[in-house]
This record gives C-alpha cells, sequence and structure tokens, in this order.
C-alpha cells in the first residue's frame, strides 16, 4: 500500500512548502485540469509547483506532474474532510499568515509596487489569491493530525521495525555532540558608544538636508547584513512580536518620510526612516550602528567568563545557573545554553559548528569546559564563548543502544503513514474526482483511485 500513496506526510509537507516558497508571478493563461469534490485544480498548480522546485534546484522525477497532482489530490481529500468534521481554522491564523508571506516578498523585492508589477495584480488581489491554496494547505494539516493523534510506539514494535532493516541499508552517523555554552558580548567604551550616535546625527542630518539618500547611506555603513542589500528595509506590523520593543515603537510612531532621532536597541544605535504606511503595515529603512568593541572590552569579557569556568570546574557552580546568570545570549534562556540545530535538535555534528568551536573540541572530553576564547557572530558582533562538552558519540552504524530515539521517531512515522493509508483506504472512494486524461493515466493516480 505504501506504493500505491507513496508517502502522506511528503504530500502534505511538500504541498505546503510550495505554498510558502511560490514566488509572485506574471498572470498567464489558465485552465481546470482537475476537479475532487467541489475544489478545482489548474494547470498553473503544477506548473508554478515545478518551476519552483527547478528554480531551488531539486531533483526532480520524470513524471514530477504525476506525483504533484497525486499530492495535491490527496491534499484537497484531506481539506474537504476537515471541513466535514468542523475542524477549526480561523481566518486570523490565515490572515497571519498571508501577512507573513507578503512582508516577505517585500523585502525580497523591495516595495509593494514591485510586486504589483511583477504580479500584474494589486497587492489585494494576491492576497485573496494566496488566501484559498494557504487555508487549504492548513486544513489538510489539521485533518493529518486528526488521524494519526493517537498513535502511539512501543519499544517492541521499535525493535521489529529496526530488525527489518537490512544491516547494510542502517544509516551511518557522523560524530555527533551535544554542547552548551555560555556567551558574553562585551559592552562597548563610552567614547565608542558616543562616536557610534555622532556618526548617526550626521547620517541624519545629511537625509534631511537632501545630500543624500537614505537607503543610500544605510547600504554603504549599517552594521545590520540582513538589510544592507535593501537599503535598510524592513516591514514591520503592529501584531509583530520579534522587534526589539525600542525600535519597533520608535519605527511605528513615525510619519511618511520622518527620520527618527537615534535611538538605542540591545543591537546598538539606530535612525529610522518611515517610507510608507498601509492600515497596520509600516515600511521602514534603519541604519544601525554597532559601537566598536576593542581588545580591553574582549579581555575584560575573557577574565570574567574565565573566573566563572573555575567556578564550574570547582563544582560550586552549576552550568544551568551560570547561563542564567552569565549568558547574553538570548536563546540560551530557553535551552539551558545547549547548542542547536537548525531543526531544533539540541544534537548537532561538526559541520554544523561555527568554524572557531570546532578547534576546542580536540582538547575537551566529556563533562569538561573549555577555556573562554573570543569570537564574532554572524552579525559581526564580537563576543567571548565558554564551551561545555555534553556528550559525544563517534562515528558509527545505527544501532538501538546509541540510536533508540531517531529509529523511534522513524518507526512512529510509519505507523502514522499506515493509519493513513487504513484512512484513505476507507474514504478515498466517498470522493469525487474528476482528472484530465493526461493525468488519468499516471500509475500512482490510477492506483489512488482504485482504492
Amino acid at each position: 500500500m505504501q506504493t500505491k500513496l507513496k508517502c502522506f506526510f511528503t504530500a502534505i509537507v511538500l504541498f505546503t512548502a510550495a505554498i510558502a516558497t511560490a514566488q509572485p508571478k506574471k498572470i498567464v493563461a489558465d485552465m481546470i485540469i482537475g476537479r475532487v469534490g467541489d475544489r478545482i485544480v489548474l494547470k498553473s498548480d503544477i506548473d508554478n509547483q515545478i518551476a519552483d522546485a527547478k528554480r531551488q534546484e531539486m531533483d526532480l522525477p520524470p513524471d514530477a506532474h504525476c506525483h504533484l497532482m497525486q499530492q495535491l489530490i490527496i491534499n484537497k481529500m484531506l481539506a474537504l474532510q476537515s471541513e466535514k468534521d468542523s475542524l477549526p481554522v480561523s481566518d486570523d491564523e490565515v490572515d497571519a499568515d498571508i501577512d507573513n508571506r507578503i512582508r516577505y516578498f517585500i523585502s525580497q523585492y523591495g516595495s509593494r509596487e514591485a510586486i504589483e508589477q511583477i504580479t500584474g495584480k494589486t497587492i489585494y488581489q494576491f492576497r485573496e489569491e494566496m488566501r484559498g491554496p494557504i487555508k487549504e494547505g492548513k486544513q489538510a494539516a489539521a485533518m493529518r493530525n486528526k488521524i494519526v493523534e493517537n498513535i502511539k510506539i512501543t519499544p517492541t514494535e521499535v525493535k521489529a521495525y529496526y530488525d527489518r532493516i537490512p544491516k547494510d541499508s542502517l544509516r551511518f552517523y557522523e560524530t555527533e555532540l551535544e554542547l552548551g555554552e555560555i556567551v558574553i558580548y562585551p559592552k562597548a567604551g563610552r567614547e565608542m558608544e558616543e562616536y557610534a550616535q555622532d556618526e548617526l546625527k550626521e547620517y541624519k542630518r545629511m537625509v534631511e538636508a537632501g545630500e543624500k539618500k537614505f537607503e543610500t547611506l544605510a547600504s554603504l555603513y549599517t552594521d545590520d547584513p540582513g538589510s544592507k542589500q535593501t537599503g535598510g528595509m524592513y516591514v514591520l506590523n503592529r501584531s509583530d512580536k520579534q522587534w526589539d520593543p525600542s525600535f519597533f515603537n520608535t519605527a511605528m510612531s513615525l510619519k511618511e518620510g520622518q527620520v527618527s532621532r537615534v535611538i538605542k536597541s540591545k543591537f546598538g544605535y539606530h535612525i529610522i526612516q518611515c517610507v510608507s504606511r498601509n492600515g497596520d503595515e509600516v515600511t521602514v529603512r534603519h541604519i544601525l550602528k554597532v559601537p566598536r568593541i576593542t581588545d580591553a572590552d574582549i579581555n575584560a569579557a575573557i577574565f570574567k567568563l574565565d573566573t566563572v569556568r573555575t567556578k564550574l570546574v570547582a563544582g560550586t557552580l552549576k552550568f544551568g545557573e551560570a547561563v542564567s546568570k552569565y549568558s547574553d545570549e538570548d536563546q540560551s534562556k530557553f535551552t539551558g545554553g545547549r547548542k542547536m540545530s537548525a531543526e531544533g535538535s539540541s544534537i548537532v555534528t561538526i559541520d554544523q559548528l561555527e568554524k572557531d568551536i570546532i578547534p576546542l573540541l580536540d582538547s575537551l572530553k566529556v563533562g569538561d569546559y573549555s577555556k573562554p576564547i573570543a569570537f564574532t557572530d554572524e552579525r559581526g558582533k564580537k563576543g567571548v564563548r565558554m564551551i561545555y562538552l555534553i556528550s559525544k558519540t563517534a562515528p558509527h552504524r545505527e544501532n538501538l543502544k546509541d540510536d533508540y530515539s531517531k529509529v523511534a521517531a522513524r518507526a512512529l512515522e510509519e505507523k502514522k503513514e499506515k493509519e493513513l493509508e487504513k484512512w484513505f483506504m476507507k474514504k478515498a472512494s466517498t470522493f469525487f474526482v474528476q482528472l484530465n486524461d493526461e493525468y488519468n493515466a499516471c500509475p500512482s493516480i490510477k492506483m489512488l483511485l482504485l482504492l
């Protein structure tokens, strides 16, 4: 049965990912190539996803259009059942998702006007075009979650799953680590703070005197790498929670064209210019100056962290307490100081670590604390860090002793897929499906519709 439906999770995830990464496109001639219940499948639904996958240099099978149609059919069946079961997907959820994507597109293309020019539609029309697919994706995910929400896995089932894997097909794992860190960002001296503020005051004067454009100065002088290429541009919404409060409140208070006074945030000093307003959204540009950290500042932080290390080694201070009391890394407050992978796991591999950490690991045993070292983060901010080696595994072939949680996660996914297959065997024939002839000939779709 798995070969009939491929992987339900993959189907849903790929479809949702395609919506999330789809780029604004010009209007082109379109046509209906399928129906599932009262929902239609457009030719552009397939073409756009294939184009996006190619743009991201993803490998596509020769019959990619068949697989994508299969995914769309499954997604629409789940969404229709979600409606029948009255699973909640609120308009607020959908609107928030749309707003996030509009802001992303504006950050990529520079302005609302640029998006309208690319799509040939107003922002309102573009928003409404996204509404259906986004809501459908959320409905399908809600239905899938309902179907598998009570599925659990036992140790006996995990072992049975593991025993079915051919020994030469067991995964090979490189060295895996669990690391803690304490990070201190030294504070700049008063002289450097005043110098940064004076620079920004001069930029503000130049903009207000008409001598320079704000975006030109931002592109040349901002210390924010995330907005340097876009002339310091960001799009803010009143519902946003992730911004520094000082930066956000100042930005939201400006009139169009107005340049703020110099303000301080947790990142440094800024001036902000309001570019435009549209309802709850404000487009701004900013210039960030981070006061220069001197060698004396770095050495003072190293001395402070070395004192903390001495207490940790002596056992008079717990690592978690040290993180809470001394670490300046915001994320560490939520992870107990543990380094996290991009996927949110506390287990990381060598290639996921910053280059300056790797040399420290050669001399560390499990339970050891490194000496403090200076570093520069991805934002160009200078700091001092100390590493705690919590655990370390040698390169090895997958086994239940060292990798039980990973095997169990895959076994659980397989069990959930089987539950979804049962659901489709029971429900698929209750849905009306009509496709163009070219898709009726797809083997995977033939098998799906024979359920």
